[in-house]
């Protein structure tokens, strides 16, 4: 080839311009984060304006009492009415702490066989399960609670307060074990087991592999492997997906209506057939409630709203204190 057919092509320009197929990529990942800021925004806006007229009558008692009680005359005029949220709060913490204290160990372990023991054609169909289960509907998890778990989640029920019994949550004064909140608890727990699970396995899964073989290589057993390496650099990740399986725990409602006896009492005994969330409250409430009603159930879910956002903060701050590599 001769030097004249070579054609020496002209140098690119650098600049810091993004194109416009970046720009408008860009654009649209950017409006899609907002809205969800947006949207979530006018939720808390339109609940806090439903219920702001029951929250300033009520005040601090709003969250401090247990009462849930209203009177209206023959028009529909509102006599004497009393809200709070206590017991409903309570109910709604000690249900998802069970929960959780239940899935996270399960879960771990479940996300552990699937990463490191399970062979590869038993992990794809178990990935696929544990995936359609996170999507199943929360109807038939509470049918299938009522009608098949709760005789056998009621027989452990007793062999806690048996031998466990000198702890208070565990002592029954009164042996009524029927739709508990550890009933509640439980069924809540196989719902967020696939969360949990999915989260952690993922996590698990992007331990480095350098840090993997090193330990291989100094002669550590598989399971040695995983306490030195995997855990520590999945530590933060595990919590996070607790976290968020706490969040669903927390606004689960028809499940927990179904396996749940709603009583406007507090109760931190997790045994006693008595209890209660704020998410099955509303449903309890909405179909018959007269329109003051429906304010202060805004009220409630403005609540239950504001203690899901919290939770989310505490989470993220867990997350970010706790991250943490393998040695």
């Amino acid at each position: 080839m001769s030097t004249q057919e070579l054609v020496i092509p002209a140098p690119r320009e650098i600049v810091t311009e993004p194109r416009r197929s970046d720009k408008v990529f860009r654009g649209v990942v950017t409006g899609g984060g907002l809205s969800s800021l947006v949207i979530l925004g006018l939720i808390a806006i339109f609940l806090g304006y439903r219920g702001f007229e029951v929250l300033r009558q009520e005040g601090i008692g709003f969250i401090t009492h247990s009462d849930w009680s209203i009177s209206t005359d023959d028009a529909g005029n509102v006599l004497d009415s009393h809200f709070g949220l206590a017991a409903m709060l309570v109910g709604t913490i000690l249900c998802s702490l069970i929960a959780v204290v239940i899935a996270v160990p399960i879960s771990v372990f479940s996300a552990l066989f699937l990463n490191f023991y399970a062979p590869g054609w038993l992990k794809k169909i178990l990935i696929t399960i544990i995936d359609m289960m996170a999507a199943f509907p929360s109807i038939l998890f509470g049918i299938w609670g009522f009608l098949v778990l709760m005789p056998s989640v009621e027989y452990w029920a007793k062999l806690l307060h048996r031998y466990l019994g000198f702890f208070p949550i565990f002592d029954m004064q009164v042996p009524v074990y029927t739709r508990s909140p550890f009933v509640a608890g439980v069924v809540l727990s196989i719902m967020i087991i696939p969360i949990i699970t999915s989260v952690s396995r993922e996590i698990f899964s992007q331990a480095p592999l350098d840090r993997i073989q090193a330990a291989y290589a100094l002669g550590a057993t598989r399971w040695a492997m995983i306490k030195a390496v995997v855990i520590p650099h999945g530590r933060s990740g595990v919590i996070g997906g607790a976290m968020l399986g706490l969040g669903r725990a927390m606004g689960e409602t028809v499940a927990v209506f179904t396996v749940l006896n709603i009583v406007f009492q507090v109760n931190w005994q997790m045994l006693l057939g008595a209890g209660g969330n704020v998410a099955s409250l509303i449903i309890l409430k909405f179909g018959d409630a007269s329109p003051y009603e429906i304010k202060a159930l805004m009220a409630a879910g403005l609540i239950l709203f504001l203690l899901t956002l919290v939770v989310n903060a505490i989470a993220n701050l867990i997350v970010k204190t706790t991250g943490k590599s393998g040695r």
